[in-house]
C-alpha cells in the first residue's frame, strides 16, 4: 500500500515538473520587467562610475536571459521604453551605457527614441 501511494506522488511529481518548464522559459511581463529593473532605478538617476552596481547589472542580466525571441525583445524594448519616460531626473547617458557596462548587448540602445519595432 505504501508502495503504491509512493509511486503516484512520484508520478504527480513529475507530471508537475514537466508542466512547469514552459512557464519558467516565458518571457517576462511588463510589471515583471519593471520590478526587476527596479535596483537600476537609482543608478539612472544618480550614476557613478560604470559598471552600475552588481545588483543592477544581475537584474539587467536576468531580462536578458528572458528575452528568447525577437517578439520578446521587441516587447521587452517597449517595456523599457514606457518606462524611461516616466523616470524624472533619468540621466539618458547613464541609461544608454548601462547594459553595455553590465556586459549585456541587448541588441539596442535605451534611449527614448528606440524604435522597439526594429529590434531583432
Amino acid at each position: 500500500m505504501a508502495s503504491s501511494m509512493l509511486v503516484k506522488v512520484t508520478c504527480l511529481a513529475m507530471i508537475c515538473l514537466v508542466l512547469g518548464i514552459p512557464l519558467a522559459n516565458a518571457a517576462a511581463s511588463c510589471p515583471e520587467i519593471e520590478q526587476t529593473l527596479t535596483p537600476c532605478l537609482e543608478y539612472v538617476t544618480h550614476p557613478g562610475s560604470p559598471p552600475p552596481p552588481e545588483p543592477c547589472c544581475n537584474a539587467v542580466k536576468a531580462i536578458h536571459g528572458q528575452t528568447h525571441t525577437p517578439q520578446d525583445r521587441r516587447d521587452c524594448c517597449s517595456c523599457v521604453k514606457s518606462m524611461i519616460g516616466d523616470i524624472p531626473g533619468l540621466n539618458l547617458p547613464a541609461a544608454a551605457s548601462m547594459a553595455k557596462d553590465c556586459g549585456v548587448d541587448l541588441g539596442y540602445e535605451i534611449s527614448p527614441d528606440m524604435d522597439c519595432s526594429k529590434v531583432n
